[in-house]
């Protein structure tokens, strides 16, 4: 018997809700006697967080994510600390999640289900199919890099300052994992970045080329740029596979690429750190694209598939269990086949169910499934 030790981070707002939804696809899983369980902690984050103990995570929750096998992360922030000190702002406890884990590869999949073609802004033949991984570099660039900072000048007005730093070592670890992950895909990778304008870009573009070079010469290279490649997504997203870039362009692009299926409550992510050199395994964070949807929250309306699509990954990725975590993503293609929505993806017609219906009916699939 192998057990994963899961570490479970609600969060805020629609956090608390899918998370406990997920909860439940552990305890079917848990519940069949397998060859694997799992032992959840649970703790807070964010404005959680800051509300019972001042910061946005506890040196006590940062023990836990540690010693786990996975972190299971809600979502975080609501207009409520706004006004909270920068440092502790609720996304802080996320970001530092990152930084001391080396959370580097965030892998964002935009696949659209044959059932949501029609909910996409899209046309149903640019989106039906569509199955594309964007791999964001998610420990440096933009929102780590130093200084940053808003100044009082002489003359009265402020300045505003964000850094945006890589470094050669940075670019060649994520662009050798997008052309691994390439290897089991189609065997193609767009690097966008802004060569043209930034010097960050020109180091990006100059490593990736050599990086693909000596590390995988078999796999085809694409650079493209980056306000192109946002062009681009929308005018034949399916001309893409893999997209690899750094941490700002990311965090568009992914979300752009997100709304093409439908909703961003539709979508998983990754958050994959280096393998241990004695083990091989990677620190791992798991987390929906979307937010905390403050103005949704305890309604009952949020969209869980996400939350618990991120869980599939998990299985997938950390704790070798790729047959399970098969089981859920069928699970969940199956309710959407069924007709039920969430308000987020709701189209004419079908059945518009709650955060607790949704997540009851992936839950039965996987028991029927499993049985």
């Amino acid at each position: 018997m192998t057990t994963h030790k899961l570490l479970l981070l609600p969060g805020d707002g629609i956090g608390v809700e899918i998370s406990r939804e997920v909860e439940r696809v552990i305890a079917i899983l848990n519940g069949k006697g397998g060859p694997n369980s799992f032992e959840v902690e649970r703790d807070l984050v964010g404005g959680a967080a800051i509300d019972a103990h001042g910061v946005a995570i506890t040196e006590e929750a940062m023990a836990k994510a540690k010693t786990a096998d996975a972190i299971l992360f809600g979502a975080v922030g609501g207009s409520k600390w706004d006004d909270v000190p920068y440092e502790i702002r609720p996304e802080a406890g996320l970001l530092r999640l990152r930084k001391d884990f080396d959370l580097f590869a965030n892998l964002r999949p935009a696949i659209c289900y044959p059932a949501l073609a029609d909910a996409s802004s899209l046309k149903r033949s640019l989106v039906e199919g569509l199955d594309i991984l964007i791999l964001r570099e998610l420990t440096g660039g933009t929102y780590f890099g130093e200084p940053k900072e808003i100044v009082a000048l002489e003359n009265g007005q402020k300045r505003g300052v964000d850094t945006t730093i890589y470094t050669t070592s940075e670019i060649e670890r994520i662009v050798k994992v997008a052309c691994d992950l390439a290897r089991k895909r189609s065997g193609k990778v767009h690097m966008a970045a802004k060569w043209n304008v930034m010097k960050t870009g020109v180091l990006w573009r100059d490593v990736t080329v050599a990086t693909h070079r000596n590390h995988a010469p078999d796999i085809e290279l694409e650079l493209i740029l980056a306000d192109n490649c946002a062009m681009q997504l929308i005018r034949d997203p399916k001309q893409f596979d893999l997209i690899v870039t750094d941490n700002l362009f990311g965090d568009i692009l992914s979300d752009e690429a997100a709304m093409m299926t439908g909703s961003l409550g539709m979508l998983p992510s990754a958050s994959l750190g280096a393998a241990d050199p004695q083990t091989g395994r990677s620190k791992a964070l798991y987390e929906p694209v979307h937010g905390s949807a403050p103005d949704i929250s305890g309604q009952g309306l949020a969209n869980p598939i996400a939350m618990i699509a991120s869980f599939a990954m998990a299985l997938r990725y950390s704790c070798n269990m790729a047959a399970e975590a098969d089981v859920i993503e069928t699970a969940i293609a199956k309710v959407l086949d069924n007709g039920l929505r969430t308000a987020d993806i709701m189209q004419n017609g079908l059945t518009k169910v709650g955060t607790e219906e949704m997540g009851r009916a992936i839950a039965a699939e996987i028991e029927t499934a499993l049985a």
